[in-house]
């Protein structure tokens, strides 16, 4: 099997799938950690098999790896982590609860004149 690697990165060998071991010892996290990660940063939703084990893609492991550093090394927050993720992507912060409420009126003032 080949391997692969960034740079200042542990290797991640060339393959499609990942078991929950496998991550661990890639990103030198214990299994609860990359379980907890889950629940906090969304783009981490490896598939599971019929029996319930969890499988991570090799874009999940480079995603570890980068919350890793961002934690670990750089220091950040959980929040300030997913914060610098999601503006490193491009995602749009949620739009805010007012606009929202103004679009919501504004849609059921139309349906009025509709009906």
């Amino acid at each position: 099997m080949k391997e692969r690697s960034a740079p200042n990165r542990a290797p991640i060998p060339d393959k499609l799938y990942f078991k929950i071991g496998e991550v661990s010892k890639i990103a030198g996290v214990p299994t609860h950690v990359l379980r907890f990660w889950e629940t906090e940063f969304p783009r981490i939703s490896p598939r599971r098999t019929a029996t319930g084990q969890r499988l991570y893609t090799r874009k999940e492991v480079e995603l570890v790896l980068e919350i890793k550093t961002l934690l670990y090394q750089r220091r950040f927050t959980i929040d300030g982590a997913r914060q610098h993720l999601r503006m490193r992507s491009g995602d749009e912060p949620p739009v805010p609860r007012q606009l929202l409420d103004e679009i919501r009126a504004e849609l059921d003032q139309l349906r009025r004149l509709l009906d």
